[in-house]
């Protein structure tokens, strides 16, 4: 049998959706002790207590923005171009996953275009390459190759939006990737949906003699942060086995970090990394596999996740 229509059935959904609007009523704001305030963050100086959901999923597996961030992100300013000294054990050659990097030693012109990406709660209080802990909604950045610490200017071709940011780590180390952002800094570029995005990247140099060479400078302490970091062993000694090696350093305290962040990055093949010191190198490898088979199948996921292959080695 055919239905007619109801000419007053449209006002009577408008009625019942206001109604259930109205019984819904308000949610309750988070508690001052539920609110993610990261210490020193500038979103947390600013507004603290004003939150709201978290945007985007466009990151990799469990990483990505805490249940509630920041209200107010787009009021965070850009990093402010200025001299700083350059932490020298950051400017060293090293090796990841059998590909050489070789640090700028000074600030120079630079400009290059291709991938960015970004990184969140996994890395969020973690000792970046210059010592300092990462801050998710600070305007900073990771770079394989420029000099620690320095500044960019990163524009979205998508959305034509830029930021400038200060480098201070190392990475990414992805194929094809050319900068990992921080949350705050891929959400000002329109990049958190998508997770990447293809961006230009200019050095900012704060003066006229960008050449000049900086002296070594102290690590700065470290800021109270929300995530501690895990305990490194400087001393381990390789037991008999095969191993696969991810990368290869002059300074241990690049090895940690690099051990650290490839711990999030490769937590799913539940192998433990070591660094393994040998001067004037120090090797993170991950093993000791039962088989060579074995360590060829994880070469493999590695090279599927990474886009690097990394070496076997047998001890």
């Amino acid at each position: 049998m055919k239905l007619s229509r109801l000419p007053g059935r449209p006002l009577l959904c408008l009625s019942l959706l206001s109604l259930l609007a109205a019984c819904g009523g308000t949610p309750q704001r988070p508690s001052e002790e539920t609110q993610i305030q990261p210490a020193g963050s500038a979103a947390a100086r600013s507004t603290p207590g004003k939150l709201r959901g978290k945007k985007g999923g466009g990151y990799y597996k469990d990483d990505g923005p805490a249940d509630d961030i920041p209200d107010n992100l787009d009021e965070i300013p850009d990093a402010v171009p200025r001299w700083e000294p350059l932490h020298k054990p950051a400017l060293k050659p090293y090796e990841v996953l059998g590909k050489r990097y070789v640090p700028n030693d000074r600030l120079k012109p630079h400009r290059e275009r291709g991938i960015a990406s970004w990184y969140g709660k996994k890395f969020h209080g973690q000792k970046t390459s210059i010592g300092e802990p990462y801050d998710m909604f600070a305007m900073t950045a990771a770079h394989p190759t420029l000099a620690l610490p320095s500044y960019v200017r990163v524009t979205h071709q998508q959305s034509g939006r830029s930021v400038i940011v200060r480098v201070i780590d190392r990475g990414p180390f992805h194929a094809g990737r050319v900068i990992d952002l921080s949350y705050t800094a891929a959400y000002k570029l329109g990049l958190i949906d998508g997770g990447s995005g293809e961006v230009d990247v200019e050095a900012m140099l704060p003066g006229e003699t960008g050449n000049t060479r900086y002296a070594e400078v102290q690590v700065p302490a470290n800021r109270p942060s929300a995530v501690s970091t895990p305990a490194v062993t400087r001393s381990e000694r390789p037991q008999a086995g095969v191993y696969l090696q991810l990368g290869a350093f002059s300074n241990v305290d690049n090895a940690d970090s690099l051990k650290n962040h490839l711990a999030r990055e490769l937590d799913s093949l539940n192998q433990p990394l070591h660094v393994f010191s040998n001067e004037p190198w120090h090797r993170l490898q991950m093993g000791p596999f039962a088989s060579r088979s074995e360590a060829e199948a994880a070469a493999h996921k590695i090279n599927e996740q990474l886009g690097y292959r990394p070496t076997i080695v047998s001890r």
